[in-house]
């Protein structure tokens, strides 16, 4: 597998070779449109704030949380070259660098990044919160599938018959916070390839390997997404396997629908309607126990989601996520405190 990752890397390098040489054999003409054309230098800045209330009926206790708080800033500093570093103030109360990249685009469709990102898998846990359908992530977003990680990756999108993107990516393995002095002789990888059948479907593979401490993780997903008029349902399967049998291999499923009920108010735009199902099997997220074992970090469990969201008019986003989350487990679990039955109100703002 790493070998095929490697291969696949080095021709999508090749590629953006030919590409560009390609490019600068362009007649006049085209290189005088490209020097007039226009650059915005300026820094744009972006944020999100996710507060919340959730009260939990089985032990009659609620809480406030700021989920997210989250500031960005992106812009050019050539007309090939960008950036983005992206902080979250408040990330379950803790301060987290996220994002932190330059990225190069040498050709149209083409793009060669790298820094500290989220590395291309799956497509729930690639949603930013305020891309998010429910209040709270996922199990495949959250615990079985969430890797942000240093590293570059390789992106091409092209269109023979229907949209196709590729991005394709090595990565230290050592997450956000251990990147001084981590030194390591293994690859780790991860790649994703979207297929825009038509302007309703959407289809997602993805593979990732990650070694947290000393075993290899391999994560094999797909899903697919279809929209149609104030419809979208998106399924999602993931499949995540442990080398040398050091632990039963995980599924994890996501499967929601969505519903949007279109106003023409000036404080409401729109009413959606939703309902979720996920699942996930006893999970290790690859550290080891006093023997030097994996364990499992989460046990298997069911949950159902239905909610409303209210979204306000527009210019900015504004949503307000009334959510009951309803968790079943096997007997004999461990049940985290926070993983129980509850009814969440959210408040999300991106500006």
């Amino acid at each position: 597998m790493e070998t095929r990752l490697i291969a696949l890397l080095v021709a999508l390098l090749s590629l953006f070779t030919s590409f560009s040489a390609q490019a600068d054999d362009d007649d006049d003409d085209e290189k005088k449109a490209d020097t007039e054309e226009k650059v915005d230098y300026r820094p744009v800045i972006n944020g999100t704030i996710r507060a919340k209330y959730e009260y939990q009926p089985e032990i009659s206790k609620g809480r406030f949380q700021v989920r997210n708080a989250r500031v960005s800033i992106t812009g050019n500093v050539a007309k090939t070259v960008s950036y983005k570093a992206e902080i979250d103030l408040s990330d379950e109360g803790q301060i987290r660098m996220l994002d932190a990249f330059a990225r190069w685009k040498p050709i149209d469709g083409g793009s060669f990044t790298i820094g500290q990102m989220r590395v291309p898998f799956t497509i729930d846990a690639h949603r930013s919160p305020h891309q998010q359908y429910f209040a709270n992530r996922s199990f495949i977003a959250k615990q079985v599938g969430n890797v942000r990680d240093v590293g570059a990756t390789l992106g091409y999108k092209f269109d023979p018959m229907f949209p196709i993107t590729l991005e394709a990516g090595v990565f230290n393995g050592s997450g956000l916070t251990n990147q001084k002095d981590f030194w390591s002789g293994q690859i780790n990888f991860s790649a994703k390839a979207q297929f825009q059948f038509t302007d309703e479907i959407n289809f997602v593979l993805s593979v990732q390997k990650i070694r947290p401490e000393t075993i290899n993780i391999y994560m094999y997903d797909a899903g697919i997404t279809w929209k149609w008029n104030n419809w979208t349902a998106e399924a999602e399967f993931l499949h995540k396997v442990y080398s040398n049998d050091s632990f039963k291999s995980v599924q994890s499923v996501d499967a929601f629908v969505n519903y949007d009920f279109m106003l023409r108010k000036k404080l409401l735009h729109k009413i959606s309607a939703l309902a979720r199902f996920d699942y996930m099997g006893d999970h290790s997220d690859g550290t080891l126990d006093e023997q030097g074992k994996l364990y499992i970090t989460d046990y298997e469990r069911k949950r159902l989601t239905v909610g409303l969201t209210f979204s306000i008019a527009k210019p900015f986003i504004a949503d307000l996520r009334l959510n009951y989350e309803n968790y079943f487990y096997n007997d004999g679990a461990e049940i985290q405190v926070s993983e129980q039955d509850k009814i969440v109100a959210e408040v999300m703002i991106r500006f």
